[in-house]
């Protein structure tokens, strides 16, 4: 081993003698956090694709700024709604169904303590702990927070951190309006003679940054998200352009 191995051996282990290393935090709220960021992201790259498609189109079909502009604005406005209302809808589903699920495991816990308590071991034995173990984990998280400790095990829910679909919806709609705001913004400031170039550029270095973001967030191939990524955006905007071409000659 080199000395600079050694060096960064013996600082991976100062660094991780806590068991916690500066890649591993062990908050409870980082898996909550991690999937608001993704969601922040996914909208923002909707924002991105769906109102620079709208704007490359008309941009194809007429030189006239103002209907430009227009349409990218009910673009963006109908978008941030529409991420808003599934947003809710869906958050507010799953948050009924994981309510229903915890009271009818509260109701349980209540009737059959015992009967829980075993179905709570046999899950910890499944895990790969011995019987003792098990037992002895079972009936001390039992102790502490019944509820919470069977709602976590059987049913991956936890009690005191239901998602509120009301900063769920929020988070989609401001994501998605600040995606949407690049090529918005611009196409309405390009010179008309570049102006479906540049915003065609800046979506794609955007969509770089998202789909970078995006893979490095779910651990996956960074290269392979980016190409899907800007790949699925530019097919978006050449389409719509076409589109917007064609329809421009023919009511032209």
């Amino acid at each position: 081993m080199t000395a600079d191995e050694s060096a960064g051996a013996d600082e991976l282990v100062a660094t991780d003698q806590t068991g916690t290393g500066p890649e591993e935090p062990h908050d409870a709220n980082v898996g909550s956090r991690l999937n608001w960021l993704r969601a922040g992201v996914l909208g923002a790259n909707d924002g991105i694709v769906s109102t620079a498609g709208v704007v490359v189109g008309f941009a194809g079909a007429t030189n006239d700024r103002t209907a430009i502009i227009l349409s990218g604005i009910a673009a963006l406005s109908a978008g941030a709604m529409s991420m808003a209302a599934g947003e809710y809808v869906s958050v507010s589903t799953q948050r009924d169904s994981e309510k229903a699920l915890i009271t009818l495991e509260t109701r349980e816990l209540h009737e059959d303590p015992d009967g829980e308590l075993e179905e709570l071991t046999q899950l910890y034995e499944a895990k790969g702990m011995s019987r003792a173990v098990a037992e002895q984990v079972a009936t001390e998280l039992t102790a502490h927070d019944a509820l919470k400790a069977h709602a976590e095990a059987e049913l991956g829910i936890d009690p005191s951190d239901l998602t509120n679909p009301w900063h769920a919806a929020g988070a989609s709609m401001l994501a998605f309006i600040v995606g949407a705001l690049l090529p918005l913004l611009t196409i309405t400031f390009s010179p008309e003679s570049l102006r479906v170039w540049v915003t065609v550029g800046s979506v794609a270095a955007a969509l770089v940054l998202t789909g970078y973001v995006s893979a490095r967030m779910g651990h996956s191939p960074v290269q392979r998200a980016i190409v899907r990524n800007v790949a699925g955006g530019l097919l978006a905007m050449g389409v719509t352009y076409l589109i917007g071409v064609v329809a421009g000659v023919s009511l032209g």
